[in-house]
């Protein structure tokens, strides 16, 4: 197989093409991805030289760069997207113009080129809150920021093709992800790499935000299983681990690091803030999948990893960031 990855510098589309090529010898994998301030090609130099790996420096909203990377490939798995809440509520138009626009432009390139398999990468915040219980595939959307809304429109969009065109579009919804490379601004890596520099980790609100999270290795395992086994035309949630509050999440990394608790500092809430999040991957297990990491085991690895590559994120957390930092949470 060969596959087009956009986004594949970013952090869950880096670990996807690290993943597939250690696991599939035979697979070509071609890397769409505009490096914005997320995109670091330092996430993929142990398989910069892998003959089997070619990278395109372009945008899914280009026509042309789309149709040049897709040309050949048999599927395309699309991780690109703003995906940042906090930057959806100071600035909406790049969310809209990535997460929509540019799916629409994949799935043109698809139809043109007779690519066979689209894989559309969501999230869980499609759904909106829950205050008890788990969103199965079916139920109703309620996004509640810019950047839900935009990945809910991008969805729509891709299902519509399926339904109208009869293009082999796959949707999956995952939920937070842990793991290396994350872009540092992001709750688990902002708040490991603060602690390790003993920071101030900001907690908004009340930090009793509920979410379900899961290792990007778990991740790239549901998606490879949804490129081998899915079904076009339908809709996989990701995720299903038990819920844990953002304050617990905090609590459980400065133990993880031995830094005292008191390094918590509440800020104010975010607009908008949905308070809890669950799926139920019923659906996505009846194909096989399961979880190898619980909560635990999955940010243990994760420190382990931020604690070992300090100069991966060092490098990161200055300049554009610490601008944004500064202003985000007034630290």
């Amino acid at each position: 197989m060969k596959l087009l990855v956009t986004g594949g510098a970013g952090f869950i589309g880096s670990n996807f093409i690290r993943y597939l090529l250690r696991g599939h010898p035979d697979w070509e994998v071609v890397n769409l991805d505009k490096l914005t301030y997320a995109g670091n090609l330092d996430n993929l130099v142990e398989v910069a030289g892998d003959p089997r790996y070619t990278f395109v420096q372009g945008d899914i909203c280009d026509v042309e760069a789309a149709r040049g990377a897709a040309r050949g490939c048999d599927a395309i798995v699309n991780f690109a997207a703003e995906s940042h809440v906090d930057r959806s509520i100071a600035d909406p138009g790049g969310f809209l113009r990535t997460d929509i626009f540019g799916v629409h432009v994949l799935l043109e390139v698809a139809r043109e080129l007779g690519i066979r398999r689209v894989l559309q990468i969501s999230t869980d915040e499609v759904y909106g809150p829950i205050e008890q219980g788990a969103f199965r595939e079916d139920d109703r959307l309620r996004p509640g920021n810019p950047y839900a809304a935009s990945k809910a429109g991008g969805e729509l969009l891709a299902h519509s093709y399926w339904k109208t065109y009869g293009a082999p579009v796959i949707i999956s919804r995952a939920t937070n992800n842990l793991g290396p490379h994350q872009y540092p601004e992001k709750m688990a890596s902002l708040f490991i790499t603060n602690a390790l520099e003993d920071q101030p980790l900001p907690v908004y609100g009340d930090g009793r935000q509920m979410r379900d999270w899961m290792h990007v290795e778990d991740h790239c395992r549901a998606c490879e299983l949804l490129l081998e086994r899915g079904e076009p035309g339908e809709i996989y949630n990701i995720g299903g681990t038990p819920t844990a509050t953002n304050i617990e999440i905090a609590t459980m990394i400065l133990d993880a690091l031995g830094k005292p608790h008191d390094l918590i500092t509440h800020v104010k809430d975010r607009p908008g803030h949905d308070r809890r999040y669950a799926v139920d991957a019923s659906k996505l297990r009846a194909l096989g999948w399961a979880p190898t990491y619980d909560l635990k085991s999955a940010l243990a690895a994760t420190v382990e990893w931020y604690r070992e590559n300090q100069a991966w994120w060092r490098k990161i957390k200055s300049g554009e960031f610490l601008e944004y930092y500064r202003r985000q949470y007034g630290l």
